[in-house]
């Protein structure tokens, strides 16, 4: 199969390096110098360190040749959030996508099949999500992945071209519930690193923090549409649980720096990647709000990013919320 992943960073060069020894895969990047220094030196060194990529694995900042290269195979987009309406957008209208974006649109707060809708409603897509660490996956360690499309025909394309050994990948129609399950396990693992980080909590405010977000999680899910089962599966708990309790989740470590006393801005600078849970937690709550799911969890992270209370305050409220049936 000739596949094209668009983005090169830790994940879009992740998926594209276990395609690789396999299929004739096409890295692209918008940064020349990055795609030379990729070629050159057979790493990814911004963004993986020093871990080696496949031979095979072709790198170019040209996306019209990267479209080119993929046209009757599969193309994965795979930048942060704020760059798939680019990517969609200017797609021919039958080109089918995948994406492995997590996260609402900052402005709109659309999901990824809500802007493949608006863009190309006749065209097939679909998303790639589930627990995953691009650093794992580019080591070759056991990971589970699942592909959710209306579009059999793409699910079907997505395991061919990610399943094998050590990257297993699983099907499913409800975009819906994957959806929001990578793109709400972002903020709830800024909470749960935020009661991490806090003296005064322990393992059994984690499990509770996980188990409740869980809940926000599902009621919002199925509000917009998605099934309640969903978040029982991989891109449900399984994200989440990793996302929130991994030392590699970067969200995770934005909470745990909120808990030490820094400042969001600085904490962003020293991450040096995407947190998504940053950009989409006043989104979620804003379209949780909108449809009347209520998400105390959610709404505690918002406080604290938006610097209206400390993380010790948010945590207060929630312990102090009235007591109810679960």
């Amino acid at each position: 199969m000739k596949i094209a992943v668009l983005g090169a960073g830790a994940w879009g060069t992740a998926l594209a390096a276990a395609a690789a020894p396999r299929h004739e895969v096409l890295l692209w990047t918008r940064d020349a110098a990055q795609a030379a220094e990729i070629a050159a030196t057979g790493r990814n060194t911004r963004y993986l360190g020093d871990e080696p990529l496949p031979a095979g694995l072709r790198v170019s900042a040209d996306r019209d040749a990267a479209l080119a290269h993929c046209e009757g195979g599969l193309l994965v987009v795979a930048t942060p959030m704020a760059g798939l309406r680019e990517h969609l957008g200017s797609l021919p209208d039958e080109r089918p996508a995948l994406w492995a974006c997590k996260g609402f649109e900052s402005g709109t707060g659309l999901l990824g099949h809500e802007i493949a809708r608006e863009l190309r409603p006749g065209a097939a897509g679909g998303v790639l999500s589930g627990p995953s660490f691009a650093l794992e996956v580019l080591r070759g360690q056991p990971t589970a992945l699942v592909a959710a499309s209306e579009s059999d025909a793409l699910a079907a394309a997505a395991v061919e071209a990610f399943h094998s050994e050590s990257l297993r990948v699983y099907t499913a129609r409800d975009i819906v519930g994957v959806e929001v399950g990578g793109a709400v396990k972002n903020v709830l693992a800024i909470a749960t690193g935020i009661g991490d980080g806090l003296a005064a909590t322990g393992l059994n405010a984690r499990a509770a923090l996980v188990t409740r977000g869980l809940a926000e999680m599902t009621r919002l899910g199925v509000a917009l549409g998605g099934q309640a089962a969903t978040f029982m599966g991989l891109s449900g708990l399984g994200d989440l649980v990793l996302t929130a309790t991994g030392d590699l989740s970067r969200n995770r470590k934005v909470g745990l720096a909120l808990a030490a006393g820094k400042a969001l801005p600085d904490i962003l600078a020293e991450l040096g990647h995407v947190s998504e849970g940053v950009y989409s937690a006043a989104t979620v709550l804003q379209r949780a709000r909108a449809l009347g799911v209520e998400m105390p969890i959610t709404e505690a992270v918002v406080e604290v990013l938006e610097g209206r209370v400390s993380p010790e305050t948010a945590l207060r409220r929630l312990m102090g919320r009235q007591s109810k049936a679960e």
